[in-house]
């Protein structure tokens, strides 16, 4: 089998938190044991031809494998999954929840947790943000008390850990800590749960310590935020 090769930053707004999201992919891999190699981007060059050739909106994470190459992180895990047990269930109905709930965490629960991060962070010194703020946060408490309920006293999303909660987590990160998600108790465990699991704290390290570059002259005069594929 073909070593696959993710294409990552050597830099990250993140603060060191490991937001940008070729995390997902490389805890994907870690899961279910299949070893990769990192092609790292020093700021700005995702944006060049040669990377846009791997994925034309100029982002990260890229995957490569022989001649497949993707792009976009939720595709790459379900590619992931796909290729070796771990991550899904072998019974075809629990195989399709778990896809049912990789799509829920990317679609209706990740938008939502970016709107306040660019609301709050990234576009917070615009005029509009803060009358924006509240409807921004209600809409989040809203989904939050949705999956919340959802996953009552449950460890994971729908039986055992799978791909499903592998991106649910990672969703739910960029706010953990955050008044937001304080007030749902057992939605803070589950994100506890999912990076406390060895093979996020393998892909976490390997992370760090590709975390290279020095920091970009566009970002030298203003403290670094969370960007994540979007940057």
């Amino acid at each position: 089998m073909t070593m696959p090769v993710i294409t990552a930053y050597n830099w990250s707004p993140d603060r060191g938190r490991g937001l940008v999201r070729d995390m997902r992919v490389r805890w994907a891999l870690e899961e279910v044991g299949r070893a990769y190699d990192v092609r790292y981007l020093s700021w700005g060059q995702q944006k060049e031809p040669a990377h846009r050739a791997r994925n034309p909106f100029g982002q990260v994470p890229a995957y490569e494998e022989g001649d497949l190459v993707l792009f976009e992180s939720g595709a790459i895990v379900f590619h992931v999954a796909e290729s070796a047990p771990g991550l899904f269930p072998e019974d075809p109905a629990g195989r399709s929840r778990a896809i049912e709930w990789m799509f829920a965490a990317l679609n209706s629960v990740e938008p939502v947790v970016w709107d306040l991060i660019i609301a709050k962070i990234i576009e917070g010194d615009r005029d509009w943000a803060a009358a924006r703020l509240p409807v921004v946060e209600a809409r989040l408490a809203s989904r939050l008390e949705e999956l919340s309920a959802r996953l009552g006293d449950s460890d994971w999303l729908d039986g055992g850990f799978s791909a499903g909660d592998l991106l649910m987590v990672s969703v739910l990160r960029p706010i953990e800590g955050s008044d937001a998600i304080a007030k749902y108790p057992n939605l803070e465990a589950y994100v506890a749960r999912g990076i406390a699991r060895p093979a996020f704290k393998r892909a976490f390290e390997k992370w760090t310590a590709g975390q290279t570059g020095e920091t970009p002259a566009a970002f030298a005069q203003h403290p670094p935020q969370p960007k994540g594929e979007a940057a």
